[in-house]
């Protein structure tokens, strides 16, 4: 909990990111990153009514917005029964109003038959209009927000100005005198319950269901809603919550288990970790329907300042249709639009011998029901769908809430012991729900796995197999008889934690994949450990070049792999691009391109496989004298990463930086759009480099779009 000042320091950092200044117009918030409303909702004055937008709205490094101000809003105008009062530059205002446009009232056009596929004409599109206008009734955004900007860079609120300064912080008077300055930059800190670290990396099961979070966004105890249904031994993860990565790390799960994304809709407690999730390694596809995607890409084009066009190009999207399934990773989805105050989906879900029904946030009180539909504001078809919501499946994930959004508990206590004993209830802070109930509480944590006993497919194996090959960064050049040949060539082996899988100076005879724990490539020469996880490999210097085991490989956790003779893998590669790029790896890998991108500042944002990518396009190149290697308003011909030497950054004839060893010189996020260098980059003395063709680098960036924002300077 935030620590409020004593007046002569009137500001708290708060336990989220962000700072509270405790003023005589009562507490203003300066920035507000997802759920710092937890941080102050058991303060003295409660949760504040003034906040003051940071310089930024959004954190690509961290995939965070961080001015979600929709909590808050909510809190002051159905609680407090306040509006609250904003404070930003006009550029700002309009960005922040497109974004609570779509998750406090919804679109403005709906197209919902966009929704229903042209191969299904007898399904009717659900009147969505009037059912958020219902729950929008005459609330107006003039109801809920006081929007003021800054005019010269000061704003004024009774006793209290609060001017931009020439750092772009914030100086806060009282009365005319300075009480304080407050940063314009906000930081953002993680916060979350991670449970049970599991005492070996995670083997998803065949069917099962994790709890990231069993709660909402006002319970300042547990973390916000969102799980992972594993299917096939993949994950999907629906609604990601804010910081699930780190969450997933830190309970010893590979975050790159988790392909997919349901994206049910776009409330900050159902989205705000999408983004993040998004913007990891790899790209992931987003699961919802085309009104949802439409929604969540105008939210977050207005917090990014980001065209829809390159967010689309961060991730897959595959459109759901309404009542038309869906297949993923061998589950049979089928989608339905609930009852909320945005558009919202849940899902049913048939695997084997198995079923599991969503019901996503909505208000399935049958009572609340009828009264629709006396009011007209739902039809008779409309109701008799909700009325015959899917309780023969096997286990119901049921959200429970506040009403009139949510489903009452009360009600679902109701529900015979039969439908009781099978149904878990979600999105509901512990303090509310029953004790005397047969009804289960949704249990957070990967120890707590929802395990469901499930007929094995006859095409489990090759599944895997095939699985494992889809994460692999050479998968798209491959023909598809080399994928049918993979299936062929490849051996399981088991290694038991500290067992030496590769002995250093013995020869090479076999390649490996790692498909669940983690190896250590030993090598006094590297800056700190070399740690191979889920998905990477190793072993393949020895085989291309004849020369003996470069070093020792060590299983730090029981691992099991996949492993390929030399003959077979040299057969498997021979004329391929991943030969191409193996070879290329092998003439680049030494203990100084790892140490150099181990010590680079944005190492924190790749992990060891992008690393390893990176190596394999990694070219040396060095300059003698002084020349430019970037000139601003021309074109990118290359990325570099500084071997040895420094190197001056200039912005419109004025200095900004000086790069050194393991910083890159260029941006990932112009070369991926093709547009030209924003500084120029000069050298005066010798000059020893790295250096990434434009197209080498445009592939790693398709492959790794989230990079492409979080490797770029702030000049």
């Amino acid at each position: 909990m935030a620590k409020l000042k004593n007046k002569k320091n009137p500001v708290a950092t708060l336990p989220r990111g962000g700072y509270l200044v405790q003023s005589p117009e009562g507490y203003i918030q300066f920035g507000s990153p997802p759920e710092t409303i937890k941080d102050t909702m058991n303060l003295p004055e409660s949760v504040p009514q003034i906040f003051v937008l940071p310089r930024k709205l959004f954190n690509w490094q961290k995939g965070i917005n961080l001015s979600d101000l929709e909590f808050p809003v909510y809190y002051n105008y159905f609680i407090k029964k306040k509006k609250t009062t904003i404070i930003c530059t006009r550029s700002q205002a309009g960005r922040l109003m497109l974004a609570l446009q779509e998750a406090l009232f919804g679109p403005k056009e709906l197209y919902i038959a966009q929704d229903i596929h042209s191969s299904s004409p007898e399904i009717s599109p659900p009147n969505l209009r009037n059912e958020l206008n219902y729950y929008r009734g005459k609330m107006r955004f003039r109801d809920v927000l006081s929007l003021n900007l800054f005019k010269n860079n000061r704003f004024s609120l009774g006793e209290v100005t609060i001017a931009i300064n020439d750092n772009n912080d914030f100086d806060v008077f009282f009365g005319g005198k300075q009480a304080a300055c407050v940063p314009g930059s906000i930081e953002y800190k993680a916060r979350y319950n991670i449970g049970q670290r599991l005492p070996e990396p995670y083997r998803p099961p065949l069917f099962g269901v994790t709890c990231l979070g069993p709660s909402h966004g006002f319970d300042p105890e547990e973390n916000t809603s969102g799980f992972i249904i594993w299917l096939n031994h993949s994950g999907i993860m629906i609604d990601p919550p804010i910081d699930s990565t780190e969450w997933l790390e830190a309970s010893n799960v590979n975050p790159k288990l988790v392909d997919s994304i349901i994206l049910t809709h776009c409330h900050a407690d159902h989205d705000a970790g999408t983004l993040q999730k998004i913007l990891e390694e790899g790209k992931v596809t987003v699961y919802t329907t085309k009104t949802v995607m439409r929604s969540f890409l105008k939210k977050y084009s207005s917090l990014t300042n980001e065209p829809v066009s390159y967010l689309v190009r961060l991730f897959d999207f595959r459109p759901i249709y309404i009542g038309n399934p869906i297949y993923i990773h061998g589950g049979e989805f089928s989608f339905f639009y609930t009852l909320h105050s945005i558009p919202t989906i849940g899902f049913t879900l048939k695997f084997q011998n198995q079923s599991f029904v969503y019901s996503s946030d909505h208000q399935a009180d049958p009572a609340v029901q009828k009264e629709l539909l006396a009011n007209r504001v739902i039809t008779r078809e409309r109701y008799e769908e909700f009325s015959n919501f899917p309780w023969e499946s096997k286990v119901v994930y049921h959200e429970s809430g506040i009403p009139p959004l949510h489903t009452p508990v009360d009600y679902l206590n109701t529900l015979p012991e039969k439908l009781k004993e099978k149904t878990v209830v979600y999105h509901i802070a512990k303090k509310d729900f029953p004790k005397d109930t047969s009804l289960r509480l949704a249990t957070f944590g990967i120890e707590n796995t929802l395990y469901f006993k499930t007929k094995a497919p006859s095409y489990e194996i090759t599944y895997l197999i095939l699985g494992v090959l889809k994460h692999l960064d050479f998968i798209d050049s491959l023909p598809m008889e080399k994928a049918q040949e993979f299936v062929t060539i490849i051996e399981a082996e088991k290694f038991s934690k500290g067992e030496l899988i590769i002995k250093k100076g013995t020869p090479g005879n076999k390649f490996y994949i790692i498909y669940s724990g983690n190896v250590v490539i030993n090598d006094e020469q590297f800056i700190g450990k070399k740690i191979f996880g889920t998905y990477e490999y190793f072993g393949e210097i020895a085989l291309l070049t004849g020369k003996p085991r470069t070093a020792d490989v060590t299983a730090e956790t029981d691992v099991r792999a996949y492993t390929i003779e030399k003959d077979k893998f040299l057969s498997f590669v021979y004329g391929t691009d991943f030969e191409k790029t193996l070879r290329r790896l092998v003439a680049n890998r030494s203990s100084d391109t790892w140490n150099i991108l181990v010590s680079s500042p944005f190492s924190q944002f790749m992990t060891s496989y992008q690393k390893t990518w990176l190596e394999s396009i990694l070219v040396p190149r060095d300059l003698k004298g002084k020349g430019t290697l970037v000139a601003v308003g021309k074109p990118f011909t290359e990325i570099y990463i500084i071997r040895r030497g420094l190197v001056k950054v200039s912005k419109q004839g004025r200095e900004v930086a000086t790069l050194r060893r393991g910083d890159f010189i260029g941006d990932m996020q112009r070369v991926h759009l093709n547009k030209p260098a924003a500084f120029t980059v000069t050298y005066n003395r010798s000059l020893s480099l790295f250096a990434i063709s434009k197209t080498d680098a445009v592939d790693f960036i398709e492959g790794n779009p989230g990079l492409a924002m979080k490797l770029s300077y702030d000049f």
